[in-house]
């Protein structure tokens, strides 16, 4: 039987697992890892991979993007993804939190040391399991943040390129996979035409 793909989150189980964070061990770190996720489209191999070098711009302060290094991304493509608000405000609480580093890693396990990435798979599993959101993995995060980038590019003027790129995928192909239909925005579409 074929694996399928992870699911896609609604806005309303996004805030939800937002909202539960707040009672982690870690929430700071933890709204972090989600949003590296559903806001920039990292993969768990991106998320642990991450390092403050990699986020901060020269002046020490937050960048206006994440340099995603060949060194952490699939396939050796780097590529540079815009922190959403959201992200920034995150990264900034997080960034004071572990006393302003220059160096190391942005997802630091209990030891302080950078997550493996199957401890960021193992680390959304639970969590998911926790707030019995079937279907789910550490990818749903990034075919969430690939479905609704290629919805919203009418609203950009961009296009399935744009998309493409901040997925660092080498093939459009491969991003068309990522993307999920919606049956009531088929219908919408249909009833314009």
């Amino acid at each position: 039987m074929p694996r399928q793909p992870a699911k896609v989150l609604e806005a309303v189980d996004l805030r939800r697992l937002l909202h539960a964070l707040a009672t982690t061990r870690h929430p700071v770190r933890n709204h972090v890892l989600v949003l590296l996720s559903f806001h920039a489209g990292l993969r768990a191999c991106e998320i642990s991979g991450l390092t403050w070098p990699m986020v901060l711009g020269p002046s020490g302060k937050l960048s206006d993007s994440l340099s995603i290094s060949g060194g952490i991304a699939k396939g050796g493509r780097s590529r540079c993804v815009p922190i959403s608000s959201e992200l920034s405000t995150a990264l900034c609480q997080l960034h004071l939190h572990q006393g302003k580093p220059h160096e190391g890693p942005v997802i630091q396990s209990e030891r302080g040391h950078a997550m493996t990435a199957r401890s960021v798979v193992n680390w959304f599993r639970a969590t998911y399991d926790t707030l019995n959101l079937r279907g789910c993995s550490s990818h749903s995060g990034r075919r969430t943040f690939i479905t609704r980038a290629a919805r919203l590019l009418s609203k950009t003027g961009g296009s399935l390129r744009d998309v493409q790129e901040l997925a660092g995928h080498s093939s459009l192909t491969t991003t068309e996979r990522y993307i999920q239909g919606d049956r009531t925005l088929q219908r919408k579409l249909v009833n314009l035409l």
